[in-house]
């Protein structure tokens, strides 16, 4: 199993993702992902931890390259692993914790993002990295990005793709906080028994109308249809392509813009 899911005197929920040395979002972590998250809900678990084996160097480099598809198909449908995972964290009752050590990569910041807090170890950064990889970001991910950082913020991480360290995450309120690796366990399990002592039904009525006020975004047909043809044209690019083979060559892309 690349996840282990452990409880904490039957309140909390702790999620562990253990799948190689770099946690990538593969169908097979995903599902295992989904599965602990099914037990946490259909438990008498009040909150939810999300992290990494301890020590590790990379929470997760985001979005398994290698499943992409590369024959002319949208990598990021409604059903795709990482998509499907992202629903489940947001439609979760219980409040879920994000603690994160190690960097975070592409797809992996909107899983991190996804959750209810984001609590970071001071050595942690971020890297949003769809533009690097040539990879047209999915609308709902991008609208996800949105609603937890402004828009200049966001510009600057997708349009650059560099790392960004906690500490500006945390200025700029992304995160929750950010503390040392050895208070980060200790840390987060004091926010995790905070939660745990109010009303489970409070929390969870007040998580639900977060969620729905806050994806109460209209778009229109013709809006969605014009983004998505956008978007068809990145993946149907030669850039598409080279973003692709360029990773598994281990080299810089040589993108043309055709």
């Amino acid at each position: 199993m690349a996840v282990r899911f452990d409880t904490i005197d039957d309140v909390i929920g702790v999620i562990t993702m253990d799948s190689g040395k770099v946690n990538a979002l593969s169908s097979e972590l995903i599902d295992d992902l989904a599965a602990a998250f099914e037990t946490a809900i259909s438990s008498s678990i009040r909150v939810v931890i999300l992290r990494a084996k301890p020590g590790v160097k990379i929470f997760s480099a985001g979005h398994a390259v290698g499943e992409l598809p590369t024959n002319g198909r949208d990598p990021l449908t409604y059903n795709d692993p990482l998509r499907r995972i992202i629903r489940d964290i947001d439609m979760c009752p219980q409040p879920v914790i994000a603690m994160i050590e190690g960097s975070v990569w592409g797809g992996a910041c909107e899983l991190v993002m996804a959750c209810d807090l984001v609590i970071a170890a001071d050595d942690t950064t971020f890297a949003m990295t769809p533009a690097k990889l040539g990879v047209p970001y999915n609308i709902s991910g991008t609208l996800n990005f949105m609603k937890v950082t402004s828009l200049h913020i966001l510009k600057e991480c997708l349009f650059t793709a560099e790392p960004i360290l906690a500490s500006r995450f945390l200025q700029t309120g992304v995160i929750n906080h950010v503390c040392s690796r050895e208070e980060l366990e200790s840390f987060t399990m004091r926010i995790a028994r905070q939660i745990a002592r109010n009303s489970p039904l409070v929390t969870q009525v007040l998580k639900e109308e977060i969620r729905v006020l806050a994806n109460a975004n209209p778009l229109t047909a013709e809006t969605y249809e014009r983004l998505q043809a956008l978007r068809r044209d990145v993946y149907d690019s030669e850039d598409y392509q080279e973003g692709i083979h360029a990773f598994f060559e281990k080299r810089p892309p040589a993108y043309t813009g055709k």
